[in-house]
């Protein structure tokens, strides 16, 4: 039996406890391995040797790593469902699927960025459960913090609000049978006046925030008129959000459906969020069946479509398009869908079929974040993750920020969680030499952490010289940067047969993540 195998079979055992389908269970680990193994190079092989699945064809894996991409950085579709339903079993749920994102780096060769991307996988799981991980000696020469909480991996949200949007991914699919009954200590919903703080707390987002606030306003006042017995107007709740990936689309989502919860016009205020792949079958006849299944999991709640307009690319897209239609119709009182994208394609996609115009009267433009903006989400992801970066730092990711175009397919919270993850790469390797680091050096970010970003980002910046990179003895030629002081960097990821849209046979769309 293998590592990967093992961890499965004690995923499964978990998930049956909590009352989850043992095969459904299995499935969710193999996919969730293939995605954090995605670009190790001979992953795949690994992974179909360690599953006893025949060598030769690595379209499943690259299959399954595509389909499990988003639990990266978000709970899996059944540790999400635990969690909604308040089960005493989404923690050791979470454990076990921490241990499968750890024995997915046994495939092939990871290097270290590898290791670390699986390790903020692990904490994810962690997070949304509550959980932690077993806790780790302190250090020798550190002085251990017993009141101080585990600090959250950079890019990875605690089930809290974060202020970051960009930065998160939320919670989706509800409600699997069999999942275990709520407990009597479960946290109290947020009242109407509480979301909208936490909107007003967001990073940016102005005029999102303006607009949200007017459309809850006018859902409001149009319950009042309801319950007072007056002329209830037609009003349509569902919502189109276009702007550049990053700039809090599945945040603001969220806040929505919680929202309209908050005002009686949702019973339960959840977020599903899918794509594409997730509506899609492989054949004509197969894609109403698998919308109408997601439309079904979201009643009482938001079905956020991300990238909704690779739907209009051929006639699989079309199937799931008419069936939505038909399916927001029939569920009119009990769905609220939001449909996501670039501008331009949100527009030619809102144009493919008539119900779609009439049902999505509202269109909400996320803007870039300004350059001040991203040093602001920087600094508060950075903070989150118990780390303090300088003010030469953030000066450097400001310059960094303000070097990038902002053309369509900006990055972004994106941008700055990449930036972050990297940096605290760097502060590691900086420290590697360092037996006994000070709390105030574990903590600390400094420009030279940021020097690879600068390189990689904005080659038309200076290299942070406070520290400079000492060259080996017998190098003197080679450049300052060199490839033995700086951490591994991926290897490049195998051709990946999954950039075809298997379900839908056409191109994969432009990735995006919003959040």
């Amino acid at each position: 039996m293998t590592a990967l195998d093992g961890v499965l079979d004690a995923l499964v055992a978990a998930g049956t406890t909590a009352g989850l389908p043992g095969a459904a269970v299995r499935d969710e680990g193999e996919r969730l391995a293939a995605a954090v193994a995605e670009s190790v190079t001979g992953a795949g092989p690994a992974w179909l040797a360690a599953l006893g699945r025949p060598d030769g064809d690595l379209t499943p894996f690259f299959v399954a790593a595509a389909s499990a991409r988003r639990w990266r950085h978000a709970p899996t579709d059944l540790l999400t469902s635990l969690v909604a339903a308040r089960s005493p079993h989404a923690g050791p749920y979470a454990d076990a699927l921490a241990h499968v994102a750890s024995a997915a780096c046994d495939l092939g060769t990871p290097d270290l960025q590898v290791v670390a991307a699986a390790s903020v996988t692990a904490a994810v799981q962690r997070a949304a459960a509550n959980t932690t991980p077993p806790p780790t000696p302190t250090p020798p020469g550190v002085r251990e913090q017993s009141s101080t909480p585990t600090p959250t991996p950079p890019g990875v949200r605690e089930q809290s609000s974060s202020p970051v949007p960009g930065l998160d991914r939320t919670l989706t699919t509800p409600g699997v049978g069999g999942a275990s009954p709520a407990v009597d200590d479960a946290p109290p919903e947020k009242t109407f006046d509480e979301l909208l703080a936490e909107l007003d707390a967001l990073v940016g987002l102005d005029r999102v925030k303006r607009e949200i606030r007017q459309q809850a306003e006018v859902l409001r006042v149009e319950r009042l008129r309801a319950d007072a017995g007056l002329t209830r107007p037609s009003l349509t709740r569902h919502l189109v959000f276009v702007g550049n990936p990053g700039t809090g689309k599945t945040t603001v989502a969220r806040l929505v459906a919680g929202l309209y919860r908050a005002l009686g016009l949702l019973s339960s205020g959840h977020l599903v969020e899918v794509d594409r792949s997730e509506l899609v079958a492989g054949y004509l006849g197969q894609t109403a069946t698998k919308t109408t299944e997601v439309v079904t999991k979201a009643l009482g709640g938001v079905l956020f479509i991300d990238e909704a307009y690779s739907l209009a690319e051929d006639q699989y897209g079309a199937e799931a398009v008419n069936t939505l239609v038909k399916d927001m119709e029939d569920h009119r009182d009990e769905l609220v869908v939001i449909v996501a994208g670039y501008p331009l394609p949100m527009a030619r996609f809102l144009t493919t079929n008539p119900g779609l115009e009439s049902r999505f009267a509202t269109t909400i433009a996320f803007d870039d974040y300004t350059d001040a903006q991203l040093r602001e989400i920087f600094a508060l992801a950075a903070r989150k993750a118990d780390f303090e970066p300088s003010d030469e730092t953030l000066d450097l990711v400001e310059q960094v920020v303000a070097a990038q175009p902002r053309h369509e397919g900006f990055g972004n919270g994106r941008l700055a969680r990449n930036l972050l993850d990297r940096a605290v790469l760097r502060h590691a390797w900086r420290l590697r030499d360092v037996p006994t680091p000070t709390v105030e050096q574990l903590r600390t970010l400094l420009p030279a952490d940021l020097a690879t970003d600068v390189a990689d980002v904005a080659t038309d910046l200076p290299v942070p010289d406070d520290e400079p990179v000492v060259a080996p003895a017998g190098a003197d030629d080679s450049p300052a940067d060199s490839p033995a002081d700086d951490p591994p960097h991926d290897e490049p990821a195998p051709v990946n047969p999954s950039d075809t849209d298997p379900a839908g046979g056409g191109p994969a769309p432009r990735p995006e993540e919003p959040a």
